[in-house]
């Protein structure tokens, strides 16, 4: 299958295709006579799990390390179930940290509402930014 077949019926460009090659998570494709690349029908089932992995999170280095296992012979499900408890264990920490960020932007929205502005002295910035006994 040529490349602008493979990339139409993927749902994807045939310059996606090429990045994923140079990147290592294609093989070369054996080439036509004429020096067309000739994807191999099963092509297509890799394309599919390297977009479901990247929506999942992974990184293109993590997607090549699965996909060199399954390649030697290998199953992989350890490795990404690995892999997925880590990015969950990330999300989590940044959720906790988004919490944090939100919880401090609402402190200071508070402030802003009540902030006089024409009550900021020359020394301060922005006193909403202050500490909340300046205000």
């Amino acid at each position: 299958m040529r490349i602008g077949e493979l990339a139409a019926t993927n749902d994807l460009t045939p310059k996606t295709i090429r990045f994923y090659e140079q990147a290592g998570l294609l093989p070369a494709p054996p080439r036509t006579l004429g020096g067309y690349r000739d994807y191999p029908p099963q092509t297509g089932t890799r394309l599919a799990f390297i977009r479901n992995a990247q929506s999942a999170g992974l990184t293109l280095a993590e997607i090549r390390s699965v996909l060199a296992l399954r390649d030697s012979g290998e199953s992989p499900c350890a490795h990404v179930t690995e892999l997925i408890q880590q990015h969950l264990a990330d999300i989590e920490r940044r959720m906790a940290e988004l919490r944090k960020t939100r919880t401090a932007l609402r402190d200071l929205a508070e402030r802003a509402a009540v902030t006089e502005p024409s009550t900021c002295s020359d020394a301060d910035i922005c006193s909403i930014f202050g500490a909340p006994e300046d205000n």
